[in-house]
């Protein structure tokens, strides 16, 4: 065995071991990001397919669901964190995934547009329930075992990216071999997934007296938007989500452009997750070396960066001669990078901005903010990929600036000492 392939084999064994030493609560909450994933990734990726070639269902109606499915989960993922903090976890967790069942089954069994759309909704809000308590209890938890000699919490947190990516892989696996006999085959198993989630969850996760229980339901509202530090932080963190957005809307179009079809389009979801799955906990161990300001603001410099290469190959096209895949592959993997970097100890500064309350609303409001980005923003977006509308490299050239705008907001945050590095 080689050197670097015993360092390899370190690594991996250490996520393993670092992961065996954690409480079976903290366990269970990590796995619970894997669970979600595989039910969840064995019936999004196909329904677009299901509802265009079983239901015959426009374009444009097809559009409207998946967009709903998205609003209804990352913009409400606020109410899901105020209830979290109002009811505490365990209610809410078991709340989500009676939904997320009531909603598979729903599309599953949907003949029509109305049973369509409801079970799309549900499948969202159930997310929008569900994450937050999951996120908010993990910092938590994360937070007193570290005091106690324990991984940091950013480690945690990268702990549920892996298993978050594992499940990205093995969820589309099942689920294709599940579309042998049919979609609704594939959401009936899913839904029963989640089912084994709820009960898994009733039976081990503790029910932890909530922070702020007898409040009144919005009292957390007024604080976090108070926080105005933590408020410009959102904003500034709300560029990754429409970053990573792009490689389900703008790397399609890159495809098209560079090969004439998408059949590479899987394969390269598959290198982002293998990448998150071996280097996560090596790179968010480098992140808290460098300090968070400056792994933030160099993961977002690197999202900045795989979208400049695609525009250098549109305004080069003869660069991609030879190799038609290099932007893409370069794309994915710089952009992921970048995630890997800045996303959990992004995440581990929420708690510390909160002064340690209110975690569900934080968590919420943080992912709500990335919905509301995407939600305004990838409209923008689809416009200027229509060549009809822009030339080929300004879509390329206008996302780059994104992420640059929030390694800016970032970094002035870090100046004026309102980050902890």
């Amino acid at each position: 065995m080689t050197t670097i392939e015993k360092t390899t084999a370190r690594r991996r064994f250490g996520v393993l071991r670092d992961f065996g030493r954690l409480p079976r609560v903290m366990r269970l909450l990590v796995l619970t990001q894997l669970a979600f994933n595989i039910g969840f990734y064995m019936v999004l990726p196909y329904l677009a397919m299901h509802l265009t070639e079983d239901l015959a269902l426009a374009g444009a109606v097809v559009g409207l669901v998946l967009g709903l499915r998205t609003f209804s989960q990352q913009g409400l993922f606020v109410v899901g964190g105020t209830l979290t903090d109002r009811f505490g976890a365990k209610p809410v967790v078991l709340a989500g995934c009676t939904l997320r069942v009531a909603g598979f089954v729903l599309l599953g069994l949907a003949e029509g547009l109305p049973a369509v759309l409801a079970g799309a909704v549900l499948t969202g809000f159930a997310a929008a329930l569900f994450s937050p308590a999951v996120e908010s209890s993990l910092a938590r938890e994360a937070g007193e075992r570290a005091k106690a000699g324990g991984p940091g919490r950013a480690d945690v947190f990268a702990m549920l990216a892996i298993s978050g990516q594992v499940g990205t892989v093995v969820g589309p696996l099942v689920g294709t071999a599940l579309l042998v006999v049919g979609f609704q085959l594939s959401c009936l198993v899913a839904a029963a997934v989640f089912v084994l989630i709820g009960i898994a969850h009733l039976r081990w996760l503790p029910r932890r007296p909530a922070q702020h229980a007898g409040e009144p339901l919005l009292a957390g509202w007024a604080e976090v938007v108070r926080n105005r530090r933590f408020m410009v932080f959102a904003a500034g963190y709300s560029g990754y989500l429409l970053c990573y957005n792009q490689l389900y809307l703008a790397l399609p179009t890159e495809l098209r452009r560079a090969t004439g079809d998408q059949a590479a389009l899987g394969w390269l979801f598959v290198l982002a997750s293998v990448m998150v799955i071996t280097g996560q906990m090596a790179a968010t161990r480098w992140g808290r070396r460098i300090g968070a300001a400056r792994a933030i603001v160099l993961g977002f410099g690197l999202m900045a960066v795989s979208f400049l290469t695609v525009a250098v190959a549109v305004l080069l096209p003869g660069s991609t001669d030879q190799v038609p895949l290099w932007p893409a592959v370069t794309m994915v993997a710089l952009l992921t990078a970048g995630e890997m970097l800045a996303v959990p100890v992004a995440q581990d500064l929420v708690p510390r901005l909160a002064g340690e309350r209110r975690l569900g609303v934080y968590f919420g409001v943080l992912s709500s903010a990335g919905g509301l980005a995407v939600l305004v923003c990838s409209t923008a977006v689809g416009a200027l990929l229509d060549p009809a509308v822009a030339a080929p490299v300004v879509p390329w050239l206008v996302l780059a600036c994104v992420p640059v705008v929030s390694a800016v907001i970032i970094g002035l945050l870090a100046r004026r000492g309102s980050l902890i590095s």
